[in-house]
């Protein structure tokens, strides 16, 4: 499966950097880095979110 992080609050994803490749926010999808898991996913969020990003996992392939 293909998972992107993004804020509910502000509609950006989660995406690594292309300096250092530490994850930051960008607002394009294209730019969003793309995550294979869950677990990968919830350790993202809890290492690089703060609660007013109220982030969320969108699943790439459930989309239509």
């Amino acid at each position: 499966m293909r998972y992107v992080i993004q804020s509910g609050t502000t509609g950006q994803f989660l995406a690594p950097s292309f300096e250092d490749g530490q994850p930051e926010w960008v607002m394009l999808l294209r730019e969003a880095g793309v995550v294979d898991d869950l677990e990968s996913c919830a350790q993202l969020v809890e290492d690089h979110t703060e609660p007013f990003h109220r982030p969320q996992v969108i699943n790439l392939d459930e989309l239509h």
